[in-house]
């Protein structure tokens, strides 16, 4: 199989350790390629669409999947994706794919005020949370980003002490449960 016949992955840069995992533990790590884009799009979700949809162009002759859910493109990413006959991850976001629809939607409805984070978060939290939304310079944004929020939660791909602590210190930040 030649490079560009191989599938290709266009994967969410967040999910890099996990796809890696999945794709290693499948026996077929070597037979597709991913290519992925920047984390920090989730900042700007309109973006998404059109990064993929960008690749997409570069890749017409392939067999592609998408591994984003709909991430806050706010339908976009289906619309483009639904007329060509590519599949995306199901679900609103990576939070709700690595919960599960239905302990997702358990922890949604239990609290609506729910900030999450992933392990991909927790660790690159002061770049996209803090830095990326502008919390460094203007702290005063907080109560406009987060004033809604009552608790946070972490959905742990590993059990990691560290990162545990590092998401009750990211919860201590944004003055979360």
């Amino acid at each position: 199989m030649t490079p560009d016949s191989r599938p290709l992955i266009i994967a969410c840069g967040a999910l890099v350790s996990e796809l890696r995992a999945v794709l290693v533990a499948s026996g077929i790590d070597e037979s597709v390629e991913v290519k992925y884009l920047p984390a920090n799009l989730h900042n700007r979700p309109e973006n998404i669409s059109p990064q993929v949809e960008e690749l997409l162009a570069q890749n017409q002759d392939r067999r592609v999947f998408v591994a984003y859910a709909d991430c806050g493109t706010g339908g976009a990413l289906d619309r483009l994706l639904e007329p060509l006959g590519i599949d995306r991850l199901p679900g609103a976001h990576c939070y709700e794919f690595f919960a599960g629809s239905q302990a997702f939607g358990q922890l949604a409805d239990e609290e609506p005020g729910t900030f999450y984070l992933t392990d991909f978060l927790v660790r690159h939290f002061d770049r996209l949370v803090i830095q990326g939304l502008g919390l460094d310079r203007h702290p005063e944004l907080r109560d406009s980003y987060f004033g809604n929020y009552r608790r946070l939660v972490y959905l742990a791909q590993t059990h990691s002490d560290e990162l545990e602590a590092r998401a009750r210190s990211c919860a201590e930040q944004l003055q979360l449960d």
